[in-house]
């Protein structure tokens, strides 16, 4: 899912001018200046090698051919290459991962051809002239859509070449692009790429693009609507409770000396003391540990049982001592994770008061992708601090997909030995080809799965933490890691004379002769479902996950089938014809059979007592009749593009629809309209805290009025039904009585190599997640089950909503940016840090502000050392501008001043 570029209607094929399609083999071309290479000569080659890759134009009128059509979209880029010394023969290839397709090579001396997916090959021509010392030998071509962002020249390219006697040498990646790691910020930084520097050319989508680089007047204006008010924090909390009453007359309560629990309390409470153990770590953490002498903490049921929402307290803390009452352990929890929440890390005294709280929705979720490119464990497990402490409670773990396959199945093991790693082996025996910059080699830390005993221990501390666990191994489409293991397996096998174990997971048609092409340029990555052998492969996983989910003491209940960006394939299987000729299941139709395959995974996870869950294009594919009332559908739509339409439809078949809407809840999008922030950006370029605390979950139409499109436009959602023209209805708003069942956060990691790279992207956003999973905000317009229209000039968000909405982000910034982003120091989390707004008047003075009041802000003159900003100061010259974390060990990235 969900990383696509454009709308696949808009995908181009990959077979196009000055370029090769897939080969059938990887090995080198002979050249006609080709030459025998030494092992050292080649790896002193690409460790003196200087590449610079630099993107020309996005604009089509300079980037695309003279005749192409009027929507269609392309770039230019060039690659240079530097050698210090002369490098004259042949007989090399370069491998690199591009993102985009390559179109045509606008200079005779190279030669480019697609691999598979994203990893191309470069190669001399007849006409290469070599590398001369020195000199700068340019490669310039053209690719399909555009690049918008600095991070989208992926590293590690690698070169290849032969030796006299025609053996393949050791690849060598190419030192000068690989990626470094900034002293201040801590991020992957990409010195191979030129910095983008014309706004027009370089940043703008189209001539239509509105949307504006954020460079620090653009986020001085922005940061404006917040201003430092530390005492709005005096008892605020995050995520925003239901009620909270200050007690009249009451002291304040000091928790210096830290908190005693009431024992007897929890036995009287029937509360496991090692239920809440992780939330009490947590206070710990902030300074606030269990003592004989602290603040008394008293557990009490919170009645009736019976109709108690799940996860809700009360909290009430007094100079007496502090009670929490609750009804199950996540509420026990929650009421421990607010008494953290109130408390200034440098000021441990909190006001007397009580809070009776509920969360809005239960599915309150975190999707992150470890299959793109792999996260340790210790990633996740920090992860799950950090849901439990904002009251999030489901993590959906992706880890299977083309690029990867990351959890240990038993008696399958070639899923891990072989689809886990990405290495330069073209016949795919040792490990799948590599992708995303992976580069040649099996060790890297992209790669990499978690053992049976690994994702034991991850559930087992989820469970400790009331977080659910939601497996996913994507199916039937981007499922190329798990076909290319397979096919590893059966020649195995085969090679061993056992013909009926070899055939007993395979996965593809081998008579297949489909041509397709999935969104991320794969031709071989999805499932064949009309084969019995695809079934038996997908209970074997199911069946074995399952099991280790029970080991762990946390039953398998919900389980992600995928379900989404099938790419056309099986149309010219002979199985699926022969299976639509001769199938008992009523399939008369080849362009039938994926929906065939959803209905039937989630009737056998039915069976299992396991929640079949999917992504919503491919729910939105079946027939309701034919699905388990139960099942779960994960709404990917963009409200923009009337993305509305089909979360209302999968709602009203009465399935649990959750909301994953990419503009505001995918994580892996830029913060800011920045070409140096991290990121995809095919929905939104500018994705911070502010919006995603705006989001109305809702009502979805009704963002159309405070929200713009990609580009900065208007748009309008139109939520009356509507009818086509035989008058059947094909849209229509929410039945009465019907609602969604929760939001999620999605991460994913195509962009994101590092653990380090994943929490910046993931916090502090995953607090405004929690914030609205949590808390119905009084300004949400309420849903019209009747339907409406909603534009900018509609008013069904008035005004009076809109200035509620900005009081209370003026609160949540100033929260986040005096209380809590200090609490994710103290746990080591590595979250973004804002880049700072700044103006310089006509008079010379620098005055700045912070998307979060309260972080500290730094100036430097050209020249000088850094200063603390302050308040206004005049300066002369250029002046850079950055921001600081509460602990003062990292900085944000540094923006400059003119």
């Amino acid at each position: 899912m969900k990383t696509t570029w454009a709308l696949s209607a808009i995908m181009m094929s990959l077979s196009l001018t000055a370029c090769s399609p897939s080969p059938s083999t990887t090995s080198i071309p002979t050249s006609p200046t080709a030459a025998s290479w030494q092992q050292n000569h080649l790896a002193e080659f690409a460790d003196q090698l200087i590449v610079k890759y630099r993107l020309v134009s996005n604009l089509p009128e300079e980037a695309c051919l003279a005749d192409a059509k009027a929507d269609e979209r392309c770039f230019i880029a060039e690659i240079d290459f530097i050698s210090e010394k002369d490098m004259l023969q042949g007989g090399w290839a370069i491998y690199f991962s591009q993102l985009r397709p390559i179109q045509a090579v606008l200079n005779d001396e190279f030669h480019i051809e697609r691999v598979k997916g994203d990893l191309h090959r470069l190669t001399p021509t007849d006409k290469f002239t070599g590398f001369k010392a020195g000199q700068v030998k340019t490669l310039r071509f053209r690719g399909e859509l555009w690049q918008l962002s600095e991070t989208d020249a992926m590293p590690n390219y690698y070169i290849v070449a032969k030796d006299a006697k025609g053996i393949e040498l050791a690849p060598q990646i190419i030192t000068s692009t690989q990626v470094q790691v900034d002293a201040d910020t801590g991020m992957e930084v990409r010195p191979y790429v030129e910095a983008f520097v014309d706004a027009k050319r370089q940043y703008q989508r189209s001539d239509k693009d509105k949307l504006v680089w954020a460079k620090p007047a653009v986020l001085f204006e922005h940061n404006k609507a917040v201003s430092v008010e530390p005492t709005l924090t005096a008892n605020s909390l995050l995520p925003t409770p239901q009620k909270q009453t200050l007690l009249d007359n009451a002291k304040a309560v000091s928790l210096a000396q830290g908190i005693q629990l009431n024992t007897q309390s929890l036995t009287d409470a029937k509360l496991n003391a090692g239920d809440i153990q992780a939330a009490l770590a947590r206070l710990e953490r902030i300074g606030v540990p269990q003592t004989d002498n602290g603040v008394q903490v008293s557990f009490a049921v919170l009645s009736p049982i019976e109709s108690v929402k799940v996860g809700s307290y009360q909290l009430t803390i007094a100079d007496t001592g502090i009670v929490i009452k609750a009804a199950d352990a996540s509420g026990f929890s929650y009421g421990i994770a607010s008494i953290a929440s109130l408390i200034n890390v440098n000021d441990l005294t909190i006001n007397a008061m009580q809070i009776d709280d509920s969360p809005r929705y239960q599915y309150r979720g975190m999707h992150v992708d470890v299959s793109r490119n792999f996260h340790s464990k210790q990633f996740l497990l920090d992860l799950l601090d950090q849901m439990a402490a904002y009251k999030l409670n489901k993590l959906h773990l992706h880890m299977g997909d083309d690029e990867g396959w990351r959890l240990e199945i038993d008696g399958l093991p070639e899923l891990t030995d072989i689809g886990s790693k990405r290495c330069h082996d073209v016949t795919e025996s040792s490990c799948i080809l590599p992708q995303l910059g992976s580069g040649p080699f099996a060790e890297s830390k992209v790669n990499g799965y978690y053992t049976k005993a690994d994702y034991i221990d991850i559930i087992q501390y989820a469970e400790a933490r009331q977080i659910q666990v939601i497996p996913s191994m994507d199916m039937p489409g981007h499922s190329r890691a798990a076909i290319k293991s397979m096919d590893a397996r059966y020649r195995n096998f085969m090679a061993k004379g056992d013909e009926q174990a070899a055939k007993e997971f395979v996965l593809t048609d081998p008579d297949d002769t489909t041509q397709y092409s999935s969104v991320q340029h794969y031709d071989d990555n999805t499932l064949n479902v009309c084969m019995e052998s695809t079934y038996h492969f997908v209970d074997k996983v199911i069946t074995e996950i399952a099991a280790l989910h029970k080991q762990a003491g946390q039953p398998l209940t919900t389980y992600h089938i995928g379900a989404d960006e099938t790419a056309g394939a099986w149309l010219a299987s002979p199985i699926c014809h022969d299976f639509i000729a001769n199938n008992q299941y009523g399939v008369t139709d080849i362009k039938l059979v994926g929906p065939y395959f959803i209905e039937r995974v989630a009737n056998m996870l039915a069976k299992k007592d396991i929640q079949p869950a999917g992504w919503s294009d491919g729910m939105s594919h079946t027939k309701p009749a034919n699905m388990p009332s139960n099942s779960q559908s994960h709404v990917w739509d963009v409200v923009s593009h009337k993305g509305y339409q089909r979360a209302h439809q999968q709602v009203n078949n009465g399935w649990t629809t959750i909301l994953s809407n990419p503009e505001v809840l995918y994580f892996d999008f830029p913060y800011e309209a920045d070409p140096q922030e991290h990121g995809y950006y095919w929905a939104s370029r500018r994705l911070n805290s502010k919006h995603i605390f705006s989001f109305m979950p809702g009502n979805l139409p009704a963002n159309a009025e405070q929200w713009l499109d990609i580009e900065g436009h208007p748009f309008e959602a139109d939520d009356r039904p509507q009818v086509d023209e035989n008058g059947k209805q094909t849209s229509g708003p929410i039945m009465t009585g019907k609602a969604f069942d929760g939001i999620q956060g999605q991460l994913w990691s195509e962009t994101l190599r590092s653990d380090q790279t994943v929490e910046y992207m993931i916090y502090p956003r995953l607090l405004m997640l929690a914030e609205r999973a949590w808390n119905k905000p009084e300004w949400e317009v309420p849903y019209q089950h009747a339907g409406a229209v909603y534009n900018q000039t509609t008013q069904h968000f008035s005004v009076q909503m809109r200035q509620q909405q900005a009081a209370e982000w003026q609160k949540m910034a100033n929260h986040l940016g005096h209380k809590e982003l200090a609490k994710l120091d103290k746990a080591g989390i590595e979250y973004r840090v804002p880049t700072v707004g700044a103006i310089i008047n006509d008079e010379g003075v620098l005055t700045a502000n912070v998307a979060f009041p309260g972080l500290q802000i730094e100036f430097k003159e050209h020249g000088k050392v850094w200063q603390s900003y302050l308040s206004p100061v005049a300066v002369k010259g250029q002046v850079e501008v950055r921001a600081i974390t509460p602990d003062g060990k990292r900085k944000g990235r540094t923006l400059v001043v003119n």
